[in-house]
């Protein structure tokens, strides 16, 4: 706990000197997207699933994703905030619409790698923003008893998106997950869902989202499927996101095919995402 106190601390002292370098970057992505509609969802993910949105040619993005306990686990546990699961990721705009990334979590001390590409954008001439996105994540805990490749999964998503009007947004991802091995016979290998994710602008700086990813595989009774609220807070260009959510782990193995905790009896993790980007565009004027 004092490690991540001391941690957002330390983001929060030198976001204050990163906010113009920040705004800089999000203003130059927009004034590069004329003709375009831009801002579709402010930030690469929407709660724990990604968003259609990349980042710009040059520019890394380092993402801290946090998540408590359950908020139903009482005052001996301080409404979950003893319990805590953390995923240190980096993202890297190899082009505009081609970006890579780099994630540990420590839930089953798991390590992902990913890739997305956005290859259609909403314009006058299409109404939608459609981004293909693919990745794998392996356990490496050893607790587990796994073995070669039975700890790896691997995921395709096609990330479909439309916004409406300035306020509203909406995505649907077609989802597949290749699992080497699953918790029971009920479980198939390969789990097939489709996320549903939604972003509204109250203000100019705050947005409410959510998100919702229904199993459409067989799954056996301890999986739950995850479901997230949450507010969006816009601050000197920063994007900090707070949100609730029966999921604990932040891949997409283990929020989509592995919650086992059920939002509607209570089992509720408050977690958020704190970004910080640095701009390494040697062209930079």
């Amino acid at each position: 706990m004092r490690k991540t106190i001391s941690l957002i601390l330390l983001l929060c002292t030198t976001g204050l000197l990163a906010q113009d370098e920040l705004l800089e970057i999000l203003e130059s992505e927009q004034a590069d997207e004329k003709g375009y509609v831009s801002a579709t969802f402010k930030g690469t993910r929407v709660i724990n699933g990604h968003s259609i949105e990349t980042r710009t040619n040059g520019v890394l993005e380092f993402i801290i994703s946090h998540r408590f306990g359950t908020i139903n686990s009482g005052y001996d546990e301080f409404y979950g905030l003893d319990f805590s699961t953390i995923r240190l990721g980096l993202e890297y705009g190899l082009t505009d619409n081609l970006n890579i990334g780099i994630g540990r979590s420590s839930f089953d001390k798991s390590v992902d790698f990913f890739a997305k590409y956005r290859f259609i954008r909403q314009s006058k001439s299409s109404p939608i923003t459609a981004t293909a996105f693919t990745s794998m994540v392996r356990k490496t805990i050893d607790e587990l008893g796994l073995e070669g490749t039975d700890r790896n999964a691997y995921t395709a998503q096609l990330l479909i998106a439309r916004k409406f009007s300035s306020n509203f947004s909406l995505q649907v991802a077609p989802t597949l997950i290749q699992r080497n091995l699953v918790a029971t016979a009920q479980d198939d290998n390969l789990l097939m869902a489709i996320g549903i994710g939604a972003r509204y602008k109250v203000t100019n700086r705050i947005a409410i989202v959510s998100e919702y990813y229904p199993q459409l595989s067989d799954k056996s009774d301890q999986f739950q499927n995850s479901f997230a609220v949450g507010v969006d807070i816009e601050t000197g260009g920063h994007v900090f996101q707070l949100h609730f959510t029966n999921a604990v782990q932040m891949n997409e193995r283990g929020f989509i095919g592995e919650t086992t905790d059920d939002f509607w009896d209570g089992d509720i993790h408050y977690g958020f995402n704190i970004t910080r980007v640095f701009d390494l565009r040697p062209n930079k004027s």
